[in-house]
C-alpha cells in the first residue's frame, strides 16, 4: 500500500510538470516538460550519491576508525539481505545522518561526527538501521526522483512568472491565458512541496519500523531520536533545503512554517510509535 501511495504521488509531480508546460506552450510545452522530467529523473537515479556526497564533503570512514560501526553495518545488512553499503563521514557538530545510492548494490550511509560522539551502541544500531531500511526499501532512489521533480516544477514555476508579467500566456485552446499562468506559477510549487512532504513522511515511518525490526529494539532509535532531535534544534546543520529530506531528522532551523511543510513527520508521533512497537 505504501508503494502504491509513493508511485500515484511521484505521477502527481509529473502530472503538475506537464501541466505546467502545457499552460505555457499548449502541447509543446508538455513535450518539453515530459523530455525535461525524463533527463532529470536519469541524471537524479544515476548521479544523486555522487552530488550528495560531495555537497556534504563526505569521506569514506575507514573500518580501523570505527570497527564498531562496520560491524553493526555488516550484521544488520546480512539480516536486511542486502549487500553492505559504504559508510561515509562529514564533519559536523551538528548530530545527523542520511543514506543514499540508486539501488541497494550502491547503498552508502553518512553519519556526522556529531552523531557518532552524541549516541550510545544501542541508539547508534536504531540509526544505523533506520537508514539501512531506507536503502533496502530503495527509498533512496525515490527521494532523489521526489527531490528532482519538485525542483523542475519550482524552477518551471519560477520562470512563468516573469513569462506572465511580461505578457506571457495563451488565451486559445491549448494554453491557460496570463491569469492561469499566474496562479499556476504561485500554486504549483505549493502542491510540488506537499507531495513532497507527503512522500518522505510515509518513508520515514517505514524505515523507522525497519529499523526496529533489524534490530530487535524499537527503544534505541527511539531514544536516538530525541537526543537528535533536541541536539539539531540547539545546534542546526548548514543544509540545503533541497537535501532536507535525506536526513534522519530535519537538519534545518524549524519556525512555524518550516514545521507546517516539513518533510519530516512529527518527531513525537515517530518516537510514540516506536515505543508501542517496543511495548507489543
Amino acid at each position: 500500500m505504501n508503494q502504491m501511495k509513493t508511485f500515484l504521488l511521484l505521477g502527481s509531480l509529473t502530472g503538475l510538470l506537464l501541466l505546467i508546460g502545457g499552460m505555457a506552450a499548449g502541447k509543446a510545452g508538455m513535450i518539453l516538460a515530459l523530455v525535461v522530467a525524463a533527463v532529470m529523473n536519469l541524471s537524479a537515479w544515476w548521479f544523486s550519491d555522487a552530488i550528495v556526497l560531495r555537497m556534504h564533503k563526505a569521506r569514506p570512514l575507514m573500518e580501523n576508525e570505527a570497527p564498531r560501526i562496520h560491524a553493526m553495518v555488516a550484521d544488520m545488512s546480512r539480516r536486511a539481505q542486502i549487500p553492505p553499503p559504504r559508510i561515509y563521514v562529514m564533519e559536523n557538530a551538528s548530530p545527523n545522518a542520511f543514506a543514499t545510492g540508486r539501488d541497494p548494490s550502491r547503498g552508502v550511509v553518512v553519519v556526522s561526527t556529531g552523531l557518532l560522539k552524541l549516541l550510545d551502541d544501542r541508539e547508534l544500531e536504531g540509526v544505523l538501521g533506520h537508514e539501512l531500511s531506507h536503502i533496502r526499501n530503495r527509498d533512496t532512489m525515490v527521494q532523489s526522483i521526489a527531490a528532482t521533480l519538485g525542483g523542475a516544477v519550482m524552477m518551471l514555476a519560477y520562470q512563468m512568472r516573469w513569462f506572465a508579467f511580461l505578457g506571457g500566456g495563451r488565451d486559445d485552446d491549448e494554453g491557460g491565458g496570463l491569469l492561469g499562468l499566474l496562479a499556476m506559477a504561485f500554486l504549483a510549487p505549493l502542491a510540488a512541496s506537499l507531495i513532497q512532504m507527503a512522500i518522505s513522511r510515509s518513508r520515514e515511518y517505514g524505515a523507522d519500523e525497519g529499523a526496529a525490526r533489524l534490530t530487535h529494539n524499537p527503544e534505541g532509535l527511539a531514544s536516538a531520536l530525541e537526543k537528535l532531535d533536541r541536539e539539531s534544534r540547539r545546534l542546526p546543520m548548514r543544509a540545503s533545503s533541497q537535501a532536507a529530506h535525506l536526513f534522519i531528522v530535519s537538519p534545518l532551523r524549524r519556525g512555524f512554517l518550516a514545521r507546517l511543510f516539513s518533510t519530516h513527520p512529527p518527531m513525537e508521533e515517530r518516537v510514540a510509535r516506536l515505543r508501542s512497537m517496543a511495548r507489543t
